[in-house]
């Protein structure tokens, strides 16, 4: 007599059972890891571009990234950006001028350079759009709804007359000296025999302020009679008053192509140099919120395409 067994749908259904959780593993497997030694391929970044730096035009933060602000398709004809500000920053603001006024026809930028406290105050006032300050904004006009952008990376350079007999370089430690007074004499830097002159940019210059944070380490100018204080904030005046005896400062980028002075290595490096010590960041200041011609205009400044007008003629 024949065994009796399981009837054949038993069978059935169990073979079902397995072949379907099979599939369900085979669904739900996690994904397989790459453990080869290539990186994965990194995910192509915005249009974010990077400053510019050192000596092309020359850190501190801003309150507002670059990035924020578009470059814009189009700008109305009769739109007007009135810039004041940094002595520091006419070079910057006479090629970005041109650049936007060629890019958008029937456009004008009006640009004035009496100092980082005169654009200041003028932005408060709203008689400027744009304040182009050269160090980073304090709290009493970020009170008052102001906010900045970094605009380029400058440097500034110790300068002296192209005819001054003294044609070496100096460690920061001499520059503090020469612009503290405590050094009066060219031979007590290697050099001839001689009187030194120092020229001294005002107070109201944000290169002044600058230097005295970076370059005198918060320390004061010195008092002697060697040393000559500008009443107004112009590089011109203070590149004349040089001679032949003369050290002053100025922002690079306005004494890159003057025939009349000698920009001075800084402990032994020269202002392209990666390791020179006097390096800035360069800013553009607005009121909250910007008008429309004040976005227009800081998205072309801080876009590829006026990052390079920026250089011309540099």
């Amino acid at each position: 007599m024949a065994k009796s067994g399981p009837p054949p749908i038993v069978f059935i259904l169990l073979f079902l059972l397995l072949a379907g959780g099979g599939w369900f593993f085979f669904l739900n497997k996690p994904a397989s890891q790459d453990v080869s030694n290539n990186p994965p391929t990194p995910t192509p970044a915005g249009d974010v571009v990077p400053l510019p730096v050192a000596p092309v035009v020359g850190g501190a933060s801003s309150p507002v990234a670059a990035s924020s602000f578009a470059l814009p398709a189009s700008v109305p004809a009769g739109t007007t950006v009135r810039i004041q500000g940094s002595t520091s920053m006419v070079t910057i603001n006479l090629n970005l001028k041109n650049g936007f006024q060629a890019k958008f026809p029937g456009t004008r930028v009006d640009s004035q350079a009496n100092g980082s406290a005169k654009g200041i105050q003028d932005l408060v006032a709203g008689t400027a759009d744009i304040a182009a300050v050269s160090q980073p904004l304090t709290a009493q006009p970020q009170g008052q709804g102001l906010a900045a952008v970094p605009v380029a990376l400058d440097t500034i350079a110790i300068v002296v007359g192209i005819n001054n007999p003294f044609k070496g370089g100096l460690t920061s430690a001499q520059v503090q000296d020469i612009f503290k007074g405590n050094t009066q004499d060219w031979s007590k830097v290697g050099g001839p025999a001689g009187p030194m002159k120092v020229i001294n940019r005002p107070a109201v210059s944000g290169t002044h302020q600058t230097f005295k944070e970076q370059v005198l380490r918060g320390g004061e100018f010195g008092t002697t009679a060697n040393i000559t204080t500008l009443d107004r904030d112009a590089t011109t005046p203070l590149l004349q008053a040089l001679g032949n005896n003369g050290i002053g400062y100025a922002t690079f980028a306005q004494v890159v192509n003057q025939k009349t002075v000698r920009v001075v290595p800084i402990n032994g490096a020269t202002t392209d140099a990666g390791n020179y010590p006097y390096q800035r960041q360069l800013y553009y200041a607005y009121k909250n919120p910007p008008s429309q011609a004040v976005k227009d205009f800081l998205g072309y400044a801080t876009s590829s395409e006026g990052q390079k007008a920026m250089l011309a003629g540099n």
